[in-house]
């Protein structure tokens, strides 16, 4: 998790290109920059699922792309991002997302290529979609804007939570967003 931006605000607006579950006008907004491949993010993604089941409508969950560029740690990060994307573009976007930050192993070539099948998705479609590459490239680029440098990062009704990410820290975050 980076922590250089404590308290600082999201200048990169939510837009209806953003990927959104929950409800548009719901009270509380959380914003998350993640990497699919990135086990913060992963532990990130299942507190806050567990929060939005526990606090219903009123939570809003935005998801952004920000694949980590480390080729040595997180050598399959772009790809899961754009696996998303294609997904996405069969209005399945929710439900690779999930399946992606809920995989049980690294997620290698083998292992993206499984889930894509799961899917109906081939390998060609998902690596030449150039239109899914530059979704992913654009969301880096709102991070790289926004200063952040690592994975995951939330901003909570517009301002950034640099705290832990555990459960009893991120409920008392969103209780106090209410």
């Amino acid at each position: 998790m980076a922590t250089d931006g404590r308290g600082k605000q999201l200048e990169q607006p939510v837009t209806p290109d953003d990927h959104q579950q929950g409800p548009e006008d719901a009270p509380v907004t959380v914003v998350m920059y993640g990497d699919y491949t990135c086990a913060d993010t992963r532990a990130a993604h299942s507190t806050i699922q567990h929060l939005r089941q526990r606090f219903q409508d009123d939570v809003r969950l935005v998801f952004r792309h920000f694949p980590r560029r480390d080729r040595e740690t997180h050598p399959h990060a772009q790809r899961g991002a754009i696996l998303a994307e294609a997904a996405g573009d069969q209005g399945h976007f929710w439900e690779m997302h999930d399946r992606l930050m809920g995989f049980p192993g690294a997620l290698d070539d083998a292992a993206l290529a499984g889930i894509a099948s799961e899917f109906e998705l081939s390998n060609a479609r998902f690596e030449t979609g150039h239109r899914y590459a530059t979704k992913v490239s654009d969301d880096i680029d709102r991070a790289l804007k926004e200063g952040i440098d690592g994975t995951p990062t939330l901003y909570i009704n517009g301002r950034r939570h640099d705290g832990s990410m555990d459960e009893s820290t991120l409920q008392a975050a969103i209780e106090a967003a209410r």
